[in-house]
């Protein structure tokens, strides 16, 4: 549906626009990393160091190689992960890694060894955990991580103190052997942290495990301008391929960075959240969502923040809840990260004997989205009459399936990436299990 450009201004930016949105949403995720027993310090970190930045680019490239991977594996379904989160971890993981096992690690995060000193990748790291556990009002963001080794595995203090330092991450001795006692000491961790949001997130230890690694985000945010909750159709059609399905749609009139790509047939709305991060929501043509996701890479998300525009646009976007649930293991060895899973696993920098090797990798992602935040639903609700008067908003109605980015700008990274195939459901795919949903009330 067409109508005129209204309220001109510069061109948006996912990472720097501050331009205002307009709901509530909460995502947690958590990754998991049990290794295989028995694991020479790492080297100590050089006074040098990547900037945030950089390691943000390489994050925004690691979360689309990744997107496209589980997109693959689960045609037609929904998708929904952390990229960042996903990354720590590989990248505490490298600390103890060596030879060639270090060396896909971190070139399967997109940095390259013979190039750049692995001490700069995890300076670079640890000034991104930080960007991101700055305090900023109207935004709870913190992203954490744990290392519970075996009792019986002598840890060098070179990992523990790197693992402690860098990344902050809690490191405690378990017994591993009593797999039910130490299922519960770690997902009692997990679920503390995420305020209750992922429960159960290790369902089974392998009897062997000697060392497990958690890494988590937190995330709960509020729109600048929330949907009025009264506006909010709750047997809205969306189109899933040949198929209708009724789910809650929000609806509010605003102004919101909005540009359309003439190469992609595609609409791109940004809109950001108190606190300094932001969404984009990119809607395909009908039956085009294949050809942007072969297309996703970072030329494209630049470009796509250079079309960018202040307008106003009457937006519908659906209310929902999802859980996603991914096994790694099966996914990382097509993506160059091979020997970490296997027979030719180096792990001696995290401990002084035994063989170790990865044996699970499990990643959960929940996402809720509503209306708005309890503290500021009743403050801010936005009236659908407001306009410009002198033109006529844009209707953009999110009603078949769309891509959903979120950034942090201050961190100058992608924090969680997806697709939303069908928001009443997420169902189980090939070789990615564990996959939940339900449907917001």
């Amino acid at each position: 549906m067409e109508g005129e450009e209204g309220g001109g201004g510069e061109g948006g930016d996912l990472l720097h626009s501050q331009m205002a949105p307009s709901f509530y949403q909460l995502f947690l995720v958590t990754s998991l990393w049990a290794a295989m027993y028995g694991v020479s310090p790492p080297s100590a970190p050089s006074a040098g160091g990547l900037p945030a930045s950089q390691v943000a680019a390489s994050n925004t490239a690691f979360a689309l190689r990744l997107y496209r991977r589980l997109a693959l594996g689960a045609p037609g379904e929904n998708v929904f992960f952390s990229p960042v989160s996903v990354s720590a971890a590989l990248a505490m993981l490298s600390l103890g890694a060596r030879a060639a096992t270090r060396r896909q690690l971190l070139r399967g995060l997109g940095f390259d060894p013979a190039r750049l000193p692995e001490a700069a990748v995890q300076q670079g790291f640890q000034r991104l955990v930080g960007a991101l556990g700055a305090p900023r009002a109207g935004l709870a963001l913190r992203m954490g991580s744990a290392v519970f080794v075996s009792k019986e595995l002598p840890l060098r203090a070179g990992f523990r103190d790197g693992a402690r330092r860098l990344y902050g991450a809690q490191v405690s001795s378990v017994d591993l052997s009593s797999s039910s006692a130490a299922r519960r000491r770690i997902n009692s961790l997990v679920e503390k942290e995420t305020q209750g949001k992922v429960v159960d997130l290790i369902r089974d230890l392998e009897p062997q495990a000697a060392m497990v690694l958690v890494n988590y985000i937190f995330f709960d945010a509020q729109w600048e301008k929330p949907f009025n909750p009264a506006y909010t159709s709750n047997m809205y059609p969306f189109v899933v391929g040949r198929t209708t399905v009724r789910v809650p749609m929000m609806h509010q009139v605003e102004q919101f960075a909005f540009g359309e790509d003439p190469e992609l047939n595609c609409s791109v709305l940004q809109m950001d959240y108190r606190g300094g991060a932001a969404a984009l929501f990119v809607l395909p043509r009908p039956g085009g969502m294949r050809q942007l996701e072969q297309a996703l890479s970072a030329a494209t998300l630049a470009k796509w923040s250079r079309l960018l525009r202040k307008r106003w646009i009457e937006v519908f976007i659906p209310k929902f809840s999802t859980s996603t649930s991914y096994d790694l293991e099966t996914v990382l060895p097509k993506m160059g990260i091979q020997d970490a899973f296997d027979q030719n696993a180096d792990f001696s920098g995290i401990a002084k004997k035994g063989f170790l090797k990865v044996s699970k990798v499990a990643h959960q992602a929940v996402v809720e989205v509503s209306e708005a935040g309890t503290k500021a639903a009743a403050a801010t609700a936005t009236q659908l009459t407001t306009r410009s008067k002198d033109s006529s908003p844009r209707t953009v109605c999110f009603n078949r399936p769309f891509l959903l980015l979120i950034a942090s700008r201050a961190a100058q990274t992608t924090l969680f990436l997806g697709k939303v195939q069908d928001p009443t459901r997420f169902p189980a795919g090939r070789g990615l299990p564990r996959r939940t949903h339900k449907q917001a009330t």
